[in-house]
């Protein structure tokens, strides 16, 4: 088949990979709006959940790029300044620009061609493919040009983020829940490399506004932000790469496939990062894909509704569940008076998936703590 696959994400790219492998004869065609070697952000997170599926769908892919991952069995919850750690919480950290490179290059040694700096706002210009990926991300250009066919929902969540990095290294997942005279900040922060940390600051809208980050420069937030985080960045400040804020955006789609095009990653459907599941889901999407491939050949409907049929109930499931964390984190306020380990705990059942005894399970020893302190 021919294949034209839009965007070189994760998504798109694992994608290609796989079909390449199990189908050498397939002629894929990538399209990047990006240079080769651009990249927005600084680490991805994968939990061992994630890392299982990766290593079952390609085993030679997976060993080299979990060869440099930061790993750590617990992560902290850092409220009032005290560090609560609840172990039994297994992460792998790397780089982004990593996980982009090794993609790239056995993409390329697998025969899978690629155009840098070719944003594809149209598919007429894709040439006659018989399948198209529309793997370009949450404001995807192809969604756009048929979006009355995937119906997409676009929900534009309130807090405010901005994405940094830093030479300080948080070995454990950690999020830090700062008080400050114009709201609650927080920094979801975690070591991918043995350089590099990131550093994703939230905050609500109207502690935006009243911390005046609406009118300062990238420089200027920047530096505040380092302020507010000092007791934990210590003598290492904040790193920019496009730190500008944001907002989150929320995305689904009524029908994910259109005549020969499917879409893929976020293009598809978003998930928050605060679950840290997007890259994750999307690597599956891609996994999900070419296995329905392999079932149903050159058909192509018959693939794409088995794709469907095997990845809808996760992804609303999962979508579910962040809408739920993302809940969490925008009524924060309404928590800070908590015990550090009450604190703690509310956060871990905050998306009604884990409970207490699957809490209990994976670290007794913080579920006695609490058991302690509701019986006290």
């Amino acid at each position: 088949m021919k294949i034209a696959v839009v965007g070189g994400g994760p998504a798109g790219m694992y994608f290609s990979l796989l079909m390449k492998k199990h189908d050498p004869s397939h002629q894929i065609r990538i399209y990047e709006q990006n240079a080769a070697d651009a990249t927005y952000g600084w680490g991805v997170v994968f939990s061992d959940v994630a890392l299982s599926f990766l290593e079952k769908a390609d085993a030679s892919f997976y060993a080299k790029f979990i060869a440099n991952h930061e790993r750590c069995n617990y992560m902290e919850v850092v409220h009032k300044g005290v560090h609560v750690q609840l172990k039994n919480n297994h992460f792998s950290r790397a780089s982004r620009i990593d996980l982009l490179g090794t993609l790239q290059q056995e993409c390329l040694t697998h025969g899978v061609e690629f155009e840098f700096g070719k944003r594809i706002e149209d598919i007429a210009g894709l040439g006659g493919a018989d399948v198209i990926v529309a793997a370009d991300g949450g404001n995807s250009a192809i969604r756009t040009q048929f979006a009355q066919y995937f119906r997409p929902t676009i929900e534009t969540r309130r807090n405010k983020f901005a994405w940094y990095g830093t030479h300080q290294l948080f070995h454990p997942v950690s999020l830090i829940f700062r008080q400050t005279e114009h709201g609650v900040f927080i920094a979801h922060s975690y070591q991918y490399s043995k350089e590099l940390s990131t550093f994703l600051i939230e905050v609500a809208p109207e502690t935006w506004h009243k911390a005046g980050l609406d009118t300062m420069t990238d420089e200027e937030s920047r530096r505040y932000c380092e302020q507010v985080f000092a007791p934990e960045l210590g003598s290492n400040g904040l790193l920019s790469n496009r730190s500008l804020w944001f907002n989150a955006n929320v995305v689904s789609n009524a029908k994910w496939s259109h005549g020969n095009i499917i879409l893929l990653g976020d293009a598809l459907r978003s998930v928050h990062f605060s679950l840290g599941s997007g890259t994750r889901m999307a690597m599956q999407d891609a996994i999900a894909l070419q296995e329905a491939f392999s079932r149903n050949g050159s058909d192509v409907q018959a693939a794409f509704a088995d794709f469907e049929g095997l990845r809808r109930s996760s992804s609303s499931n999962f979508q579910e569940a962040a809408a739920k964390s993302l809940d969490w984190y925008e009524n924060i306020e309404d928590k800070m008076g908590l015990d550090p380990v009450a604190f703690a705990y509310d956060y871990m059942r905050r998306t009604g998936r884990v409970s207490h005894d699957d809490l209990r399970q994976r670290d007794p020893e913080f579920v006695s703590s609490y058991e302690a302190l509701t019986a006290a």
